[in-house]
């Protein structure tokens, strides 16, 4: 039997070393060998895909505007080079540059499917992506993206009915990990169902997952993440 082989995702790039959702962050973390680098999309106001969790640019950047009240231009006055606000198209582009890397885009809300897609298939980028959240998100992905990698974010104890995966058709659920136990784990692989799991940043934690069977972890520490799954920090695992 071949041995089972787990993800490594890194939850907003490198977040203990370099700014989350930045480009230094998304590099470093592909340099420390992510298998997928997990970053959140908004839109600004002419409607271009950027690397931001929050609506508004004030928890990172000391500045209070809302992201959607900004151009894609005025964003690149924020920050400084290589440490700013930077748009999925070059996260994309840093992805491309690595071998067998992809990002997992995280969309809270349906508001952003249709650029970010339209935006994937210009730059041919579709096999280096896939998509996690909330239903209504991973519905507006399906509808657009009849083949798109999905991971459903979960926080019910029970998984989701026969009727929504019908619908939705995701790889993984993707619980937070205080959710997911050994029978969790079996339940959705009885369902022809991948488990992810999130955010996952001590080594005993990310033990336990293993041993419960989970088959990607999400963490802000992938060189830790790395160790514990057996491979030097800066290999992408066979």
């Amino acid at each position: 039997m071949a041995e089972r082989r787990v993800l490594a995702v890194a939850h907003r790039g490198d977040p203990y070393r370099f700014r989350e959702n930045t480009l230094a962050s998304v590099e470093s973390a592909l340099a420390a060998g992510a298998d997928l680098v997990e970053v959140d999309v908004q839109l600004t106001r002419d409607g271009v895909p950027v690397l931001l969790h929050d609506l508004t640019l004030d928890r990172l950047w000391r500045d209070r505007r809302p992201v959607g009240s900004v151009t894609a231009e005025q964003l690149t006055d924020v920050g400084s080079p290589g440490l700013r606000v930077p748009t999925l198209a070059e996260a994309l582009k840093a992805v491309g540059e690595t071998p067998g890397a992809r990002l997992m885009i995280d969309l809270d809300t349906p508001g952003p499917v249709a650029a970010t897609w339209q935006l994937v298939t210009d730059l041919g980028a579709e096999q280096r992506v896939a998509f996690c959240g909330p239903i209504g998100a991973m519905l507006a992905v399906r509808e657009l993206a009849p083949a798109a990698e999905l991971a459903l974010t979960w926080k019910q104890p029970r998984l989701p009915g026969p009727a929504l995966l019908a619908d939705l058709r995701p790889r993984y659920v993707n619980p937070p990990f205080g959710l997911v136990t050994a029978e969790f784990t079996a339940a959705a692989h009885g369902l022809g169902l991948e488990v992810s799991c999130w955010t996952v940043d001590r080594r005993r934690t990310m033990a336990r997952m293993l041993e419960y069977g989970v088959d990607s972890l999400t963490t802000n520490r992938i060189a830790l993440l790395h160790r514990v799954l057996g491979a030097p920090s800066g290999t992408r695992r066979p």
